[in-house]
């Protein structure tokens, strides 16, 4: 095989992120690792501790990512231990090993961040590690990596604005959130409900006051169907209970199946930190969020019919062929996005959501 590339994966969204880039470089040598540190600290927290179970470099985060590689026959190489690397691809700029800097970085987006706080400015100024904040809203801001692909030209200006260079920012689009009208043709039995997605915010070690978002949920709903599509990796027992006792007992629940076919069908989506919201906004729901509306909708995902992830992969294969110094790259590359043919497929999904 040819030069290397590793892939870094977390949650099954950014796994599955990865997974369809890779496919689309066929000639390289491509590996895949759960996302790692070489903080003693972390990784004694890791191994000898259950503080860590919580995010997303909780063990059960990486079984899961590391089955669905595994099912796919895809090659593992956790903690970069096996190979060198011509290239490492992040789905997280929040914690990059010291060792690894020296080797072309490509950062990519895999969904909505957490709100920069007050305390995310301060971290920021003092200049301490970006994981100090316990959440998100510092990702894709550390400026460490060579290239950022953005999902939007909101998101651009966003992650310029959070601490990373502007002419690093590449809008190539986010796979998994590219293409979201494929889902309005579905075999989802229900129709015309209020649909709720749940946030992991408890099991992040986050402060949440579910029963008052189930009543708001319930008053926003007003007598109509209830759905609740709960986070994956939220205790289900908990939660349901909580929504059985706070909510109509006719509410449905799911914690599996297709949360993008759900909000196809539904007729208005309430949702917290979720990234589905851009789902909604795609396809014209009614949505609530703890996000700013206004704020969301300048920041959606672009929709060009599912290309995102050959962008991405044709920056990375371009980066890998120029031969200069790394950090010169930027300055003279002409992004060109992969050109989405309009079928006749497309114009009837278009007619139906019209």
């Amino acid at each position: 095989m040819g030069r290397k590339i590793l892939f870094t994966t977390g949650s099954m969204n950014q796994t599955i992120q990865m997974h369809q880039i890779a496919r689309e470089l066929p000639e390289y040598d491509c590996w895949f690792s759960h996302l790692f540190t070489d903080s003693p600290i972390i990784n004694a927290a890791i191994e000898h501790t259950t503080l860590i179970n919580g995010t997303i470099l909780g063990e059960q985060f990486k079984e899961n990512s590391e089955n669905y590689l595994r099912s796919h026959n895809l090659q593992i190489d956790y903690r970069a231990e096996t190979n060198d690397y011509d290239l490492v691809v992040y789905c997280s700029d929040l914690m990059i090993p010291e060792r690894m800097r020296s080797t072309k970085m490509i950062w990519v987006q895999e969904g909505m961040v957490d709100k920069y706080t007050v305390r995310s400015k301060v971290i920021k100024t003092l200049g301490l590690p970006p994981w100090f904040c316990c959440n998100t809203s510092l990702n894709g801001a550390s400026n460490i990596c060579d290239i950022y692909c953005t999902a939007s030209e909101g998101y651009k200006n966003y992650f310029s604005k959070t601490g990373s260079d502007l002419s690093k920012m590449i809008v190539t689009g986010m796979p998994n959130y590219d293409n979201l009208k494929q889902f309005i043709n579905n075999d989802f039995p229900y129709h015309n409900y209020v649909m709720v997605a749940t946030s992991d915010m408890r099991e992040t070690y986050r402060i949440e006051n579910r029963p008052a978002f189930i009543k708001k949920a319930v008053k926003i709903a007003n007598g109509r169907q209830l759905l609740f599509k709960l986070h994956p990796n939220e205790k289900y027992d908990r939660a349901e209970a909580e929504i059985r006792k706070y909510a109509p007992a006719d509410t449905l629940i799911f914690q599996a199946g297709n949360t993008n076919e759900m909000i196809a069908n539904c007729e208005e989506l309430i949702t917290q930190y979720s990234t589905v919201v851009y789902t909604g906004i795609a396809l014209g729901k009614k949505v609530h969020s703890y996000f700013e509306l206004k704020e969301l909708k300048r920041l959606s995902p672009i929709q060009n019919g599912g290309t995102s992830a050959r962008n991405i992969a044709n920056v990375c294969r371009d980066f890998l062929e120029f031969s200069g110094p790394k950090e010169d790259f930027v300055k003279t590359y002409k992004f060109r996005p992969v050109l989405f043919k309009y079928t006749e497929a497309r114009r009837v999904l278009d007619a139906v959501s019209a």
